[in-house]
């Protein structure tokens, strides 16, 4: 059985949750979904490719932005549903906000949330939003 073969798409309705991570720092960038095709492309190509639940499409990061990952390593876990990418961050940010990491936001308590991500560009100029 194939590496693909093996991870368990049906448990989640056919998409399961990929973590990204740094390679060289451990940081999480984000968290996306994958079905089987954009695990298969992702092997394939070598950047990170997900699917996307809100556009209900396919989409390879970086693909608008320019801020690609390449896949460094890729592991799963121990119940073949969910997948860890280590990543080479290509142009410095992961989420569409413009920030480094999608987890740029922290809960000082319940009604205080502090920004501590780092800002690499301005969605506005990318993305026409």
């Amino acid at each position: 059985m194939s590496f693909v073969d093996s991870i368990d798409f049906e448990k989640s309705g056919g998409l399961i949750p990929v973590i990204v991570q740094d390679e060289k720092t451990n940081d999480v960038l984000m968290l996306a979904y994958m079905n089987k095709g954009a695990l298969e492309k992702t092997l394939e190509v070598g950047k990170a490719c997900f699917f996307s639940r809100s556009r209900n499409k396919f989409w390879i990061k970086g693909e608008t932005s320019g801020n690609f990952q390449e896949v460094k390593e890729i592991y799963f876990d121990c119940d073949n549903d969910t997948i860890l990418l280590k990543v080479n961050q290509v142009g410095g940010a992961a989420c569409h906000t413009g920030h480094r990491s999608c987890f740029y936001q922290q809960v000082i308590d319940n009604d205080n949330i502090k920004e501590v991500g780092e800002l690499v560009f301005d969605p506005k100029e990318v993305y026409g939003e």
